[in-house]
């Protein structure tokens, strides 16, 4: 008879772990507090920080105090070899102007000067020559499924499509052409502003393959007689593609568009992520993971605004950052701890284009397809008091169960709303988005902008500490409630076909 009772509580044990006590729960909660926010915020986005650029000496020492206190919370580590430090490579690279050149070969050929006429948009590609026949891509990216699109595979293809975010423009890369020509209206100053910019050293893109294309954007007064030549007028078809004309193709019979393309690295170098996971109480669930996630960069020391150089980011993202240190010492408190682990993410790269979470993305410290959710704050210190805007509501039933988390804490005093902001395409423009693609269902919690975005008067004396703590308390309920929950997440399937998919 002991024996079997004995038995029957080991059975029994993995449901009584997995269940919290709301005095646990409380607890926890309860550190998580307006004071804490400010001063964590204060260390982030403080002067001596110098804005975290990606790569930097300061953005290195905010990624070795959000380790420590990782540390301190008893996190494992999640990072290289037994770390909480995720590290990626990063070059930096410079195009030699004296050795790039472009010619056109057909419909009257006519040569272009690197500099003068035409200029590298893009610096994701190796020394070499780039050709093909010239194709012109028409209209907007908004029905790309219409169109041919082994048409431009192998192609130079003339875009004066609009491209509206960063999904159209993967969805150009994923056409495999040989090369994309921007057609550029600007004026002459501009113009030799944005070659003088270009041509400085800058760093590549880490999450993308070298080599596969070259973009160049072309003066139109350079091209537009050569397509006039052809049959095309230049002018009407810029014009379509602001009218919201239908995506097409057309080839331009007998014309080649070479490129003569040399860059130089300059110097290697690295930047960080910081992971820190709990393990979960289940014995299988805790195989599963929930992502909390910010980007612990900013933009660094630029152009002076009434003095001040250093774009500090108290909000942008100093604050989104703190919700997931916060949430972490939380959820180290709760006893027992949620069935699934949880992973706490802080990423850089976010501002020169998403780069951290596309590492980490791509080389997740467990498999992807065991990520069941990502819950990412990005600027949630300032605007309303009672109001939060989720995005990527609609695309998964993480939507309701957010709903039903808000409407069961009333003492919160925080709505949750849906995008308001659709024009933006703020879905694609935040460490989320690189989970999302990748398959797992994300929210994405943020205040929007503000007249101190990327200005160095987003200072920490302007956060509404007090306000970010009750979101910071919203996110954990949510993460809670998705760690604990019998079922993971499950997309919308039409959201999953045309998030995923590309369908």
């Amino acid at each position: 008879m002991r024996h079997s009772l004995r038995v029957l509580s080991l059975l029994l044990l993995p449901s009584v772990l997995a269940a919290q006590s709301p005095a646990s729960v409380q607890r926890a909660v309860r550190s998580i507090t307006p004071d804490d926010i400010k001063r964590r915020i204060g260390i982030i986005a403080d002067d001596s920080m110098r804005g975290r650029d990606t790569p930097s000496p300061e953005l290195e020492k905010v990624a070795a105090y959000i380790a420590g206190e990782f540390r301190r919370f008893g996190l494992k580590p999640g990072g290289d070899s037994g770390a909480f430090l995720q590290r990626y490579s990063l070059d930096r690279v410079q195009f030699v102007a004296e050795s790039s050149a472009a010619f056109v070969h057909g419909g009257g050929d006519a040569s272009l000067v690197y500099g003068r006429d035409f200029a590298f948009a893009d610096n994701m590609f190796e020394s070499g020559d780039y050709a093909g026949d010239l194709v012109l891509l028409t209209g907007t990216m908004a029905a790309p499924t219409q169109i041919d699109t082994a048409a431009l595979a192998g192609k130079m293809v003339v875009v004066t499509a609009r491209v509206r975010n960063r999904v159209d423009r993967q969805r150009l890369f994923s056409w495999r052409p040989a090369g994309l020509i921007i057609m550029s209206s600007i004026s002459d100053s501009l113009w030799t502003m944005s070659v003088e910019r270009t041509n400085r050293a800058q760093l590549r893109d880490p999450s993308r393959k070298t080599g596969t294309l070259v973009v160049v954007t072309v003066r139109s007064a350079a091209l537009a007689p050569v397509l006039a030549r052809l049959g095309v007028d230049s002018t009407a078809v810029q014009q379509a593609a602001q009218n919201g004309a239908p995506l097409a193709v057309r080839a331009l019979e007998g014309a080649q568009f070479h490129v003569h393309a040399r860059i130089r690295t300059v110097d290697h170098s690295s930047a960080p992520n910081v992971v820190g996971i709990l393990e979960g109480s289940d014995p299988r669930l805790k195989r599963e993971y929930v992502v909390l996630s910010a980007h612990m960069d900013h933009v660094g020391v630029g152009r002076p605004v009434n003095g001040d150089s250093i774009y500090n980011g108290a909000d942008d993202d100093a604050s989104g950052t703190t919700s997931v240190v916060e949430a972490a010492e939380a959820f180290s408190q709760l006893q027992p701890r949620p069935k699934r682990s949880i992973i706490f993410l802080t990423v850089s790269g976010e501002e020169k284009g998403l780069w951290g979470s596309a590492y980490f993305a791509d080389h997740p410290p467990v498999p992807i397809a065991d990520i069941v959710a990502d819950l990412n704050t990005d600027m949630v210190g300032r605007n309303w008091k009672d109001t939060i805007v989720v995005i990527g509501k609609e695309h998964s039933d993480l939507g309701a169960t957010l709903n039903r988390v808000g409407a069961a804490h009333p003492e919160l005093a925080m709505q949750p709303i849906d995008d308001i902001w659709p024009q933006e395409s703020f879905y694609t423009r935040s460490d989320h988005y690189n989970f999302a693609r990748k398959g797992v269902p994300i929210l994405f919690f943020f205040n929007g902008t503000h007249p101190d975005y990327h200005r160095p008067s987003d200072s920490v004396d302007k956060i509404d500490a007090e306000k970010e703590s009750r979101i910071v308390k919203l996110v954990f309920y949510l993460g809670l409630e998705v760690a604990n929950a019998a079922e993971r997440p499950k997309w919308n399937p039409d959201s999953y076909s045309r998030i995923v998919t590309g369908n």
